[in-house]
């Protein structure tokens, strides 16, 4: 079994996968990597993380290091479970460069709003967090769910007056500007 990825063990693999690049590549941290990378927890059980473009040898590379680091690896992104507005890839912020691979973080409000929807106590603690260090502005959420919401029947699992509700629960309801 795979051990916790603290700060170091994520940075290693950062510093790993920029070397194994074999293209220019920008690598979009999510989730539990986030949170550790901004520092507001010690440790996540997967690196979590979306790519543009795809590299085949990057991705040839992971499974090694895998198990050169003990850590699991996962291709997920916000992405995957709620439809994130066009021109994502532009609202990453950016946390460094390896060789040829620029790391950021996913849309930060992308990854709130798929917290928000998954609904588990550690991810909104995720959120509120979030909220508290000024990454995520609430008002700006409420509008960025606005731009979403019209997609939602897109993704079936999700039960749209549920996500509505969540949503207003943690950012208020009150709709205001765009993200």
């Amino acid at each position: 079994m795979r051990g916790l990825a603290d700060r170091d063990r994520i940075r290693t693999l950062m510093q790993a996968l920029g070397r194994a690049a074999g293209q220019d590549v920008r690598i979009f941290l999510v989730g539990g990597t986030t949170a550790v990378i901004e520092g507001w927890r010690d440790a996540t059980i997967d690196f979590d993380f979306a790519m543009r473009p795809e590299d085949d040898a990057l991705l040839r590379a992971i499974p090694a290091l895998k198990e050169q680091l003990q850590i699991n690896v996962e291709l997920a992104s916000p992405a995957d479970f709620i439809p994130v507005p066009v021109g994502w890839e532009d609202r990453g912020q950016f946390i460094m460069r390896v060789e040829r691979a620029e790391f950021y973080h996913f849309d930060l409000y992308a990854q709130a709003l798929a917290k928000v929807e998954r609904g588990h106590e550690k991810d909104l603690a995720d959120v509120r967090e979030m909220i508290a260090r000024g990454l995520v502005q609430p008002a700006k959420a409420r509008a960025y769910f606005m731009s979403m919401e019209p997609a939602l029947y897109r993704f079936p699992a999700i039960h749209a007056p549920s996500f509505r509700r969540a949503v207003e629960n943690m950012f208020g309801s009150e709709i205001a500007g765009s993200p």
